[in-house]
């Protein structure tokens, strides 16, 4: 069996190459050693934030990894990451404030790298949206995990054995998150209602969506975990489950830097690090070997989704978020060892 370290020689060396990166871009954009030292330190906390945010990113995408053809394990592993990192951590942004701001893609280029202040501001107006999107689609990720009639094994027997009895009431998770959505609507200013309201919609539908495809694809399969075998409607569902959960670390970057390039550098670094503990996930079949991490993992997701919905209405520091995920994920981790230690001795 592989070593540990074996699965982390690749984001290693990019962390160096990273790091050297964000040392480069802030002595060319201050001249000074000092300014250059503020990138390294920045693109250090970024990278950092981004694992501690990604712990459950990891797992997840291991749950669904495990069950598909190799062929596609390989392009999701391997393409994904080209996705995750250039996309979610360049393009995205460029894309929102491109049409935010009504420009094309090349101007909002240069607007990133000569005016990062108003690119600043145009990603955090449009906060609300995001994060009413990617609210949306991770709580219906989660709710559909524990809504599941066919689950066996339960961590919080109280609240998952009702959940999976409640799993019979057709369309339960989407009445629950569109009633969760109107809630932070009213809340909300009247302008900023309306988007968030549309965007939660849109989140529900893509949602909705990528299942439809998955099991268009693979029609012929009953469950989603037999349909990922067919490869792309489960590469499709990883990609919208990857996205949405880089959009928190995306939007909260811009707390620590307004440079675009620092962001890509710093987030991207983290990105690494979710395929290099998705891959020793799969490949040690951690989730088996410890029956309750899946669980922490998906209720960190509903929990992050909470948050994202909370962020519409105030400001939750990105710490905390990442505190919360990796709590709740170190809480099964013991539960299951504590599992695994019982039935040992029994």
């Amino acid at each position: 069996m592989k070593s540990s370290l074996t699965y982390f020689r690749l984001p290693f060396a990019f962390t160096l190459i990273g790091l050297a990166m964000t040392y480069w871009l802030g002595y060319q954009t201050t001249g000074t050693v000092a300014g250059a030292m503020s990138f390294f330190l920045i693109g250090s906390i970024l990278a950092i934030l981004e694992i501690s945010l990604s712990f459950d990113n990891a797992i997840v995408n291991a749950n669904i990894l495990k069950t598909m053809d190799p062929k596609w394990q390989y392009r999701f592993l391997t393409w994904g990451i080209v996705i995750a990192v250039f996309g979610m951590r360049i393009v995205f942004p460029l894309a929102v404030v491109a049409v935010a701001a009504k420009i094309g893609p090349i101007e909002a280029v240069v607007l990133a790298a000569g005016n990062p202040e108003e690119y600043a501001r145009i990603m955090d107006e449009a906060h609300i949206g995001i994060s009413a999107f990617g609210g949306t689609f991770l709580m219906m990720v989660a709710l559909t995990y524990f809504l599941d009639q066919t689950k066996e094994v339960d961590w919080v027997k109280g609240i998952e054995r009702r959940l999976r009895r409640w799993a019979s009431i057709r369309g339960l998770e989407i009445a629950f998150v569109l009633s969760s959505a109107l809630v932070v609507s009213v809340a909300l200013p009247a302008a900023e209602s309306a988007t968030f309201l549309f965007a939660a919609i849109c989140g529900l539908v893509t949602f909705l969506a990528v299942e439809l495809v998955a099991h268009f694809l693979d029609a012929a399969k009953e469950t989603r975990a037999a349909a990922a075998k067919g490869g792309l409607g489960a590469f499709l569902y990883l990609e919208v489950l990857d996205a949405s959960f880089s959009f928190d670390g995306v939007i909260g970057a811009f707390a620590l830097t307004q440079n675009l390039f620092l962001i890509a550098i710093g987030l991207g670094i983290g990105a690494f690090y979710v395929r290099a503990m998705t891959i020793m996930l799969v490949e040690r079949n951690t989730l088996s070997q410890f029956r309750y991490l899946e669980h922490g993992a998906f209720y960190s997701v509903l929990a992050l989704s909470v948050i994202m919905y909370a962020q519409s209405l105030l400001h939750v520091p990105e710490v905390i978020t990442g505190l919360i995920g990796a709590g709740i994920i170190a809480l099964s981790l013991i539960s299951s060892m504590r599992h695994n230690k019982l039935a040992d001795t029994a």
